[in-house]
């Protein structure tokens, strides 16, 4: 088993965590724009429909797992994985990546193991995380600035896989691309269409996502109330 010391510790792979917490919202967004977002990488956005992409923002409470207690917010977009050709399609989603675009934390231990292991795009930011009730609250500023204010509603029951697909999530760092292996056990998760409300600030982020389109309706989100996931090494995509 692969290991890695990181501030003194060591890291085994895989990473596991043990119980997390998970919202999410998923949005449409132009093609075009999302394709600028991310020309960095390589990598092309799937065309959920004709001239449409997705755009997924996601805020996590890590309680439990290998890289300590912390709290997570991501920024990413749907993916076709290197080598697909074509457009993905609504009926295919399960061919598409996940590409982290942006993915700041609150805890310094997470952010060096993740830029080291993986080449998350890990930041340090402020993270204020609502969740005591059924509307799930994210609050998130960075070098003193709001970036967004995102609520996202209750859902309905459904099946776990239903509402976290383990997709390939891929990163880019150090002009490297990285495919990054992972899997997920979710108990409580739940689905509702729309479901999510956001108020964006005055961050370069908070700009990048007007520039998407944001705010509008997002197409659905989920709320998982105990996710366990773990963390293979990556590989270069």
């Amino acid at each position: 088993m692969a290991s890695h010391l990181i501030q003194g510790r060591t890291v085994g792979m895989p990473v596991r965590v043990r119980d997390a917490e998970v919202c999410s919202a998923f949005y449409p967004v132009r093609a075009d724009a999302a394709r600028a977002v991310i020309a960095y990488s390589g990598l092309d956005v799937a065309e959920v429909l004709p001239g449409k992409a997705v755009c997924v923002l996601v805020f996590v409470d890590y309680r439990d797992g290998d890289l300590d207690a912390y709290h997570e917010f991501g920024m990413a977009f749907l993916v076709r994985p290197p080598g697909q050709p074509g457009s993905t399609g609504l009926g295919d989603l399960r061919q598409a990546g996940i590409f982290v675009h942006w993915l700041p934390v609150d805890q310094r231990f997470t952010l060096e193991a993740g830029r080291t292991l993986w080449g998350f795009p890990k930041e340090l930011a402020d993270i204020e995380l609502r969740l005591a009730s059924p509307y799930k609250r994210c609050i998130l500023r960075k070098d003193g600035r709001l970036v967004l204010d995102l609520l996202v509603k209750p859902g309905v029951p459904v099946p776990a896989g239903g509402a976290m697909a383990p997709l390939d999530a891929y990163t880019h760092r150090d002009g490297l691309t990285r495919r990054v292996p992972w899997s997920v056990r979710a108990r409580g998760a739940k689905i509702r269409p729309g479901g999510a409300l956001i108020r964006l600030g005055n961050h370069p982020i908070a700009k990048e996502l007007s520039e998407l389109g944001l705010p509008k309706r997002a197409l659905f989100s989920t709320t998982v109330a105990h996710a366990a996931m773990t963390f293979g090494a990556a590989t270069t995509a």
